[in-house]
């Protein structure tokens, strides 16, 4: 059994989808009226409904009156059940966003064919709204704004929030008199690709009121939910939590370890410690024969007392770490200072918000000696996709800058190349051929079966031009799973045929994952490194992709822009001629 307000928020629902849908304006608001005349009603509604008052009211007509009836009597409509079927669930949350009403959130939909909270955020800071009719930058920060506001109440955090959060509490904590170390700890040192919270560690042999009291007023803190001697918690107003843990400096290094290190580490790194005849937690390495503590005075000595190497935090998943540590064959992991390039860039060329030589000019000042210049081929004319025409007069524009640069810095012709159902590139081969760099990317028809998505990227593939595959899985944290792939299979092509798989540094996508990302370097696939930046700023986002290189056991050999430029240019045609082009 439903009431009159029940029923009149489910006569709402039903309104806002079939606005969603496009239906009729007139049958739309029939809807919504219903709803506003049930909530001014005075009179019994189930009485009106067993008497069959409830059709002369004006403005409920034969049909609305019996679907108030069957809501009123079973609790469901079997109406609305199949209008919530048609409808992405994600439109009606986008309709939470200030401003975003159904006809614009259809016109979103329709034009990109997206669905999620997610996909839109990405969209936005994609420029796709930009040059969407009835949209424009102003349209396209506001609904922004309005998504990081609905943000804060999600579980779990993409790594710029959290990073950047993480950071700021630490040098808060690191400011206090008294406190003689202090470091990020748990998932987002591991970096992870999302966090649910944010953890700090940090050692103090004085009182801890005055680190503690810092914390818990520091600025953007919403609410404190936990206040002691050795950890204080708050909830943050951007929504993560945040712990801080204080011990003595003597137990900094056990209790850092043991807060970094996913559960599945600790437990075997535990195990081990019990065969060599200690005991290990998060105060102390101590004698199982005697009780006597080993001094260690940091996390390496820690691992060394066990007889391994230390173990980088990206590491500590319990994945094959400890066995490598022991054995002394742990990678010399990717570190950012190893990069020689940016690739996979866009310019206002396409979708992105800044000229070619302002792109380069950002990637040359942070110490980069090349930009692999990558826009949107034909097919994607939502972003601003080059024409053939166009791809003459951007060519010639590198050209001129290449020469204002007179080998000091160099910008490669390169290009995202769609790849069609088909599998096929948007260009030519004779096309093709022109450009330095080719990454080839899917960016529509997701809802491809697993066997043919596969062998649509498989047949891309075959292109002896293609160089790098783009965001392979097409996922979108917190917003968009992967669309169904023999995943494995095609890394075991791409090695073999030797195309890259990016590691796209968004912090959307961090596409390919990490373990998926071992698994293709184990066998011999190389990688990139790639911040997919549409503006100087998102330059920066390459940061986030060497946390997931490293995590993926990423040494500089591996990625191709931690080559120099000649070593690069030389491999790619090397790989061409051998893979077919003449």
């Amino acid at each position: 059994m439903m009431d009159r307000l029940q029923v009149a928020d489910v006569l709402d629902e039903i309104g806002l989808l079939l606005e969603l849908k496009g239906e009729n304006p007139f049958k739309t608001r029939a809807y919504l009226n219903a709803a506003r005349l049930l909530r001014g009603l005075d009179q019994d509604l189930g009485e009106l409904i067993r008497t069959g008052e409830i059709k002369k009211i004006r403005g409920i007509g034969k049909a609305l009156a019996e679907k108030i009836g069957t809501l009123v009597t079973t609790g469901r409509l079997p109406y609305l059940e199949d209008l919530r079927a048609e409808i992405p669930e994600g439109l009606l949350e986008w309709l939470r966003i200030p401003g975003l009403g159904p006809k614009k959130a259809r016109t979103i939909h329709e034009a990109l064919g997206i669905s999620t909270l997610g996909e839109l955020e990405y969209a936005c800071k994609e420029n796709r709204l930009r040059d969407l009719e009835g949209f424009g930058e102003t349209s396209q920060r506001k609904i922004l704004r309005g998504i990081e506001r609905l943000r804060r109440q999600a579980g779990r955090f993409l790594q710029p929030l959290v990073q950047s959060e993480a950071r700021r509490l630490l040098e808060v904590v690191r400011a206090v008199k008294g406190v003689a170390r202090a470091e990020v700890a748990g998932s987002v040192r591991r970096r992870t690709e999302t966090s649910r919270d944010i953890d700090i560690v940090a050692a103090c042999d004085e009182e801890t009121g005055a680190v503690m009291e810092a914390f818990i007023r520091s600025k953007g803190v919403a609410e404190i939910t936990g206040h002691g001697p050795t950890k204080s918690s708050v909830r943050l107003e951007t929504g993560p939590s945040a712990d801080l843990r204080v011990v003595a400096d003597r137990s900094y290094p056990f209790a850092l370890f043991y807060f970094t290190g996913s559960k599945a580490h600790n437990i075997a790194v535990r195990g081990r410690a019990q065969k060599l005849g200690f005991k290990l937690n998060e105060y102390a390495l101590t004698r199982e024969d005697d009780g006597s503590e080993v001094f260690c005075a940091d996390e390496a000595e820690i691992y060394g007392n066990l007889r391994m190497k230390w173990i980088p935090p990206e590491l500590r998943e319990d994945s094959g770490e400890i066995e490598a540590a022991e054995e002394g064959t742990l990678p010399k992991l990717l570190e950012w200072n190893d990069l020689k390039g940016i690739l996979h860039c866009h310019s206002n060329w396409s979708d992105g918000n800044a000229s070619i030589a302002e792109m380069a000019e950002a990637v040359r000042a942070m110490g980069m000696s090349y930009l692999g210049l990558c826009d949107h081929s034909r097919s994607a004319a939502y972003a601003g996709g080059l024409s053939i025409e166009r791809l003459g007069e951007q060519h010639a524009e590198i050209d001129r800058l290449n020469r204002e640069y007179d080998g000091t810095f160099r910008v490669l012709k390169g290009i995202e190349a769609d790849i069609l159902p088909d599998g096929t590139l948007d260009y030519p081969d004779e096309i093709l051929s022109t450009f330095d760099l080719v990454v080839a990317s899917v960016h529509s028809h997701f809802n491809l079966s697993e066997e043919e998505q596969t062998r649509r990227i498989l047949g891309a593939m075959e292109s002896p031009y293609v160089d790098i595959l783009g965001h392979l899985t097409g996922r979108l944290l917190l917003a968009r799973d992967a669309y169904p792939l023999e995943l494995r299979r095609i890394l075991d092509v791409a090695a073999e045929r030797g195309v890259a798989v990016e590691v796209n540094a968004h912090p959307h996508r961090l596409d390919l994952d990490w373990l998926n990302l071992r698994y293709g370097l184990g066998r011999g696939m190389k990688t990139s490194v790639n911040p997919d930046a549409h503006s100087t700023e998102g330059i920066r986002y390459v940061r986030y992709g060497v946390g997931v290189a490293r995590k993926g056991w990423c040494t500089s050999e591996d990625v191709l822009n931690a080559w120099p430029l000649e070593r690069l240019l030389e491999h790619i045609a090397a790989r061409r001629k051998r893979v077919g082009v003449s």
